[in-house]
């Protein structure tokens, strides 16, 4: 049960296109029932494959330590962004070529919680309780993945003291970054409203394209921060531009646009859509915002150090802390309990022939037990 590789090729056999059901999961509450392991599996969402309500699958396990022990969190998902075209081999069929494995999901991210089922099994039962939060809509729309995991734990009762998420945060090398926290992320759609007509006859027409040309020229010069001590630079990008205007005589009726916003902890996904949604009034435009999260840092502290210093023993690596990248699921885990993020090299994810090494795998099993023992162990706050 120990070896991370076969874990990591039982996982990646598994299709698991998000939202994500059915044998992936079958094959991870395979991995955790002989190590002790309470599996609890439910499906949320009710509506259309392709859909934002389509059926998602979560798995909470649980091994209950002595009472009055910790509590530790292991957290990730088992679901994958579609492969693509080009190949060089099957997706979902584990492929080692000399030192690497390849496979949809080998760094995002099923072979970190490969290493976490590993990491379980070397951590006794006497040393504390140890749970997976382990969601198929990481990938997606995140609507029934881990925010239904947290109401299912809330009603049962369990409440992590702390928890790592598995996220591919080595960037060079396996173990020199460790993410603290994430920027905020919100989305918003714009629209400009005009009236139709001929362009040699402008004055029986709106055009509505130069209103929101101006919109988005007010939004592209906002300097919105120079970063703060643990963020970088909030940054707004302008992602779509869509008029839908096939004709070279015709006035178009009406510009769309869509704006994307990571922000770090001197905004709110409110107080900048206020300002976008302000901006496209003064110009004639409406905006509508999608807060997909807020920004949130775990304060350096005696958590981040055991991490850090696990890592280090196991690698030799020092690593950064870091507030870098995009989203994940830590923002909405961090409402439970101090989370932190550490895994893989992120080089490859999404990409075509995605590949990890193969000899980081066990040694990502050993920093992940390193972690849970100190981390059972620690006594104070976090």
């Amino acid at each position: 049960m120990n070896d991370t590789l076969s874990l990591a090729k039982r996982l990646i056999s598994a299709p698991s296109i998000t939202p994500a059901t059915g044998a992936v999961f079958d094959e991870m509450q395979a991995m955790l029932e002989p190590l002790g392991f309470a599996v609890h599996r439910f499906t949320r969402g009710e509506g259309e494959a392709g859909s934002d309500e389509a059926p998602v699958e979560n798995l909470f396990a649980i091994r209950q330590g002595p009472p009055g022990t910790r509590h530790f969190a292991f957290a990730g998902h088992l679901d994958v962004v579609p492969p693509g075209e080009g190949w060089a081999s099957d997706p979902f069929t584990p492929d080692e070529r000399g030192e690497l494995l390849h496979g949809r999901g080998a760094v995002d991210m099923k072979s970190a919680i490969a290493a976490m089922v590993s990491a379980a099994g070397q951590v006794p039962q006497e040393a504390g309780t140890i749970s997976f939060i382990i969601t198929g809509d990481e990938e997606g729309p995140a609507l029934h993945g881990t925010r239904a995991l947290i109401d299912y734990m809330a009603e049962a009762g369990h409440a992590p003291d702390l928890c790592l998420v598995g996220e591919p945060t080595s960037v060079k090398r396996l173990g020199d970054m460790v993410k603290i926290g994430r920027r905020g992320s919100v989305n918003i759609w714009i629209t400009v409203e005009g009236a139709q007509g001929h362009v040699a006859y402008p004055h029986l027409a709106d055009n509505p394209l130069p209103r929101l040309v101006a919109i988005l020229a007010e939004l592209d010069a906002l300097n919105l921060d120079t970063g703060t001590r643990w963020f970088q630079p909030s940054n707004l990008e302008i992602t779509d531009i869509s008029v839908g205007n096939p004709a070279t005589n015709v006035i178009p009726p009406r510009g769309q646009a869509r704006v994307s916003i990571r922000f770090n902890d001197l905004h709110t996904g409110k107080s900048l859509s206020d300002r976008v949604c302000a901006i496209a009034q003064k110009h004639g435009g409406t905006a509508r915002p999608v807060i997909s999260g807020e920004p949130f840092l775990t304060e350096p502290g005696a958590f981040s150090k055991l991490v850090a210093a696990a890592v280090e023993a196991e690698t030799g690596i020092a690593p950064e802390l870091s507030t870098s990248g995009g989203t994940s699921d830590a923002r909405f885990l961090r409402a439970l309990c101090p989370v932190i993020e550490f895994g893989l090299c992120n080089a490859t994810m999404h990409k075509r022939d995605e590949a990890v090494a193969i000899p980081d795998l066990d040694v990502l099993a050993r920093i992940y037990a390193r972690i849970a023992r100190e981390a059972l162990a620690l006594s104070g706050d976090a």
